[in-house]
């Protein structure tokens, strides 16, 4: 069967996607959300991440997965199964395992129907991860399919972001169960939509698994030939979250996932703990509560991120700050035109946009800081006229005026975690 190298179209996909994030506040942070839950939370937030702005780091917490990074890879040809309950097993090869291996995978784990555009990338390229993608149709219209396979380090925070379940307030989704096997693996099954803003109801489910020595396995499909830009052709994605489950536990994702080369370019201990800790989500919101205006109301809170949900009486408003070390790098991209320096050396910028995409009517203020003298410690605080990032207006402004968002910004408060 032949298969399409799609490298060059990934490629120029992340690329335009990191482009969107560094270059402007106005980067599609709904898309980006519904993709990141490759890395951890706190190295989302940092660096690319961070110069869209204050939402920037919301907008890739998520379900992550992925800015959609391509989907893993698998190794070696298997024999011939009709479902997916059907697992193939057998001994990789001791080569580098070949897209044509991973689509030949992928394919004979699948329930019978007709596949097509397969494409996938094995393990020679020893940077990227491998992945395979194809179009699967039952008889009940086309959905695309993809697995990817990488290496996480068990108990770490990358561990936990993938395998728990999101904030419903950061990703709305219709369900999502997390658990722990048998075996000690933890697998978590969503079932959410591509765009968190629902633009369109483009459905995307996903199934990540992690082993207690770190194979990380993704399974992500939709009700639609691509993942975007593609019309609707199914009421729901191909796989039931049964089968969804039986794809990514098979045993020989965990050998293909061997075939991946080490990273040799870990961190020393020397250099991991001269990095500032950050603070927690709790010790952030504890800090952040005291500044706020004492004729508004906490009526939620986050416990996986920094934000709160505030009501004056008028609506709800969605708050969100986050604290961050090492920006410097990122400083004239965040501090550009329109900024400020304050005589203690302080950089300030406040922006105002139109929240995400999609989205008639929303309201996000920003102020961003970046304190003089330090690693590039930054705070930046957003607040929008809705409950969440993504809902439909409550209100005509946010609970916080621009002023008051500075006023939390620069508060000393935040020094304790400098």
């Amino acid at each position: 069967m032949p298969v399409e190298h799609d490298e060059e179209r990934f490629e120029g996909q992340l690329s335009h996607a990191l482009h969107d994030i560094g270059g402007g506040f106005d980067a599609d942070r709904a898309a980006l959300a519904a993709a990141g839950q490759v890395r951890g939370r706190r190295l989302r937030l940092r660096r690319r991440a961070a110069v869209v702005g204050g939402a920037a780091g919301i907008t890739l917490v998520a379900v992550g997965a992925t800015l959609l990074v391509p989907w893993g890879g698998a190794p070696a040809p298997l024999p011939s199964t009709s479902s997916v309950a059907g697992q193939p097993s057998g001994t990789p090869s001791p080569l580098p395992l070949t897209s044509r291996e991973l689509i030949a995978t992928l394919e004979e784990l699948l329930p019978e129907g007709k596949v097509s555009e397969q494409r996938a990338r094995g393990t020679e390229d020893s940077v990227l991860s491998p992945y395979v993608h194809l179009v699967y149709d039952d008889g009940k219209g086309p959905g695309a399919i993809g697995v990817s396979l990488d290496r996480v380090e068990p108990g770490s925070d990358q561990a936990r972001e993938t395998t728990d379940c999101p904030d419903k307030a950061l990703v709305p989704h219709d369900s999502c169960v997390s658990t722990r096997l048998a075996d000690g693996s933890l697998l978590k099954l969503f079932q959410g939509y591509e765009y968190p803003d629902r633009r369109v109801d483009t459905k995307m489910w996903s199934a990540d698994l992690i082993t207690p020595s770190g194979q990380h396995v993704s399974v992500n499909e939709w009700n639609a030939a691509a993942e975007k830009d593609a019309p609707i052709s199914r009421g729901e994605p191909p796989l039931s979250t049964a089968q969804l489950k039986e794809l990514v536990t098979a045993q020989v994702w965990r050998k293909y996932v061997e075939f991946i080369p080490e990273d040799t370019e870990k961190p020393t201990a020397s250099a991991t703990s001269s990095a500032p800790a950050e603070p927690t989500v709790d010790s952030i919101l504890d800090t952040l509560g005291p500044l706020l205006p004492e004729d508004v109301e906490v009526v939620e809170k986050g416990s996986d991120y920094s934000y709160l949900v505030l009501d004056d009486g008028k609506g709800r408003s969605y708050v969100q700050i986050d604290v961050q070390h090492g920006m410097d790098d990122v400083a004239d991209q965040l501090f550009g035109e329109g900024s400020e320096t304050l005589p203690d050396g302080t950089k300030v910028v406040s922006r105002e946009s139109g929240g995400d995409k999609g989205v008639e009517g929303a309201v996000m203020w920003t102020v961003d800081t970046l304190r003089a003298g330090t690693d590039g410690f930054r705070v930046v605080v957003s607040a929008f006229n809705a409950g969440t990032q993504h809902d439909a207006p409550t209100r005509e402004t946010p609970a916080l005026t621009m002023k008051q968002l500075r006023e939390i910004a620069l508060s000393p408060k935040w020094d304790q975690y400098r």
